[in-house]
């Protein structure tokens, strides 16, 4: 206690990082605030029993997390930042597959700057067609008031699409002058914020489930968060022998350094995109619904569970192929004089370091499908409430835990850059791009 005490007390002794903390908190209860400004011409009553209809719906709870709670509030900030990361990752992948904006992205800051603001062009498109299909579903279940009003789905989608930009630009600010990442810090608040509330609910039921699943839980949930930390900061590291050069009567290099493959290298994208891909079998199975009986394809079942792992396996892979390019850093040892021990330099080290990579890969993709069940097995097995263990795996514990870690590792820098003792007495802490 007493280190935590004198870590806590040398940071906010550092001018510059205690600017940096108070302006991030400033700008996150500003976003919070928002969450609570609902659309005007709404009815609350109406959209308060339609949210705990859909309390257990997985689709909902995944808008859910990226939105901060403000969708189930129906707020100015419903879309929450999830356009902005939507057009985020489309230039991500663009930038990968089309020769000029990877010209452009490699210029340098300004190249950056130019891809941020085709990124928030992007954006703009994504919140009026996102606003479109959340007014539509408003008005299919009754939630507004004057749904004859011809200037509602305007107003409504303005708002919406103004909330986002809004959002955006308190991201922006909070990566520029702020601490850490300002999206990802954004939606780790949002998450955050609703666990007081699950707590609250998990708690007032402690006589149903009784002492021994409580105490269970609780351990399943410290398990889970150990595990996440640990996935997060594992790393296959390769070894790396520096070439001998002879210069005069001295030798220079020969030192051996190691090169870090991290486990999970996709993070938490893969159970975003997988998540994204399965509202398509969710909508196709209320269809069949709403026509049969006999629904071969259910939700939160077997086959839902095995295609959901499936698309985990695929995208982990996917986005480990797209951004770990083994040629191109076989390449680079080569030319600083570096080779792997036992593996030639060139194309043996690239066809060595993608064996390391894939087989790295599937242990980390098979640990992410895993997190992304848990809610689910949870819930199942011990008849939990969805919004309570949603909290003990999938998206929320994954974002959480990474963006807590890439916080921790920014002050950790600035700690130790001032000659203080960082968080830890042995290592440093590495965050998610460590």
């Amino acid at each position: 206690m007493s280190r935590i005490r004198e870590t806590i007390r040398n940071i906010f002794m550092i001018p510059e990082l205690r600017r940096r903390i108070l302006v991030t908190l400033g700008l996150l209860a500003i976003f919070r605030l928002g969450a609570f400004i609902p659309l005007p011409g709404i009815s609350i009553e109406a959209l308060r029993d339609l949210m705990k209809n859909m309390e257990g719906a997985q689709l909902f709870g995944f808008l859910k997390v990226f939105s901060g709670g403000a969708l189930e509030k129906m707020s100015i900030f419903a879309l929450g930042i999830m356009p902005y990361i939507s057009a985020s990752i489309i230039f991500q992948l663009l930038v990968k597959v089309i020769p000029r904006l990877e010209a452009i992205a490699k210029e340098g800051p300004s190249g950056h700057r130019k891809i941020s603001q085709y990124t928030r062009i992007v954006t703009l498109p994504i919140c009026f067609i996102q606003g479109m299909f959340i007014i539509g579903y408003l008005k299919r279940n009754n939630i507004v008031l004057d749904p004859t009003f011809w200037g509602f789905d305007l107003s409504a989608i303005c708002a919406l699409t103004a909330g986002t930009m809004f959002v955006m630009w308190l991201g922006e600010q909070i990566s520029e002058h702020g601490l850490g990442n300002g999206s990802s810090l954004i939606i780790m608040a949002g998450i955050i914020a609703d666990m007081p509330g699950a707590v609250a609910d998990f708690w007032s039921n402690r006589d149903v489930f009784g002492v021994d699943k409580l105490i269970f839980l609780i351990v399943l949930f410290v398990g889970m968060v150990v595990a996440v930390v640990v996935a997060t900061q594992a790393q296959r590291r390769i070894a790396v022998q520096h070439a001998k050069h002879t210069r005069g009567r001295r030798v220079y290099g020969g030192a051996r350094h190691y090169l870090p493959l991290k486990v999970n290298q996709a993070g938490v994208m893969p159970v975003i995109f997988a998540s994204s891909l399965m509202v398509v079998p969710i909508t196709i199975e209320g269809w069949v619904r709403s026509r049969t009986s006999d629904v071969i394809f259910s939700g939160h079942g077997f086959w839902y569970s095995l295609v959901y792992v499936g698309l985990v396996f695929f995208f982990s892979y996917f986005w480990t192929a797209l951004f770990f390019q083994p040629s191109e850093m076989a390449n680079q040892l080569k030319e600083h004089g570096s080779f792997v021990p036992g593996i030639r330099p060139g194309k043996n080290t690239a066809e060595y370091l993608e064996r390391v990579m894939n087989r790295v890969t599937l242990v980390g993709a098979a640990f992410i499908a895993a997190i992304a069940l848990m809610p689910d097995l949870i819930s199942y097995e011990f008849g939990v409430a969805r919004y309570i263990t949603r909290f003990m795996g999938g998206t929320g514990i994954l974002i959480v835990v990474g963006v807590g870690l890439d916080m921790m590792q920014k002050v950790e820098s600035h700690l130790v850059m001032r000659q203080y003792d960082g968080f830890l007495k042995k290592g440093h802490i590495r965050g998610r791009r460590g």
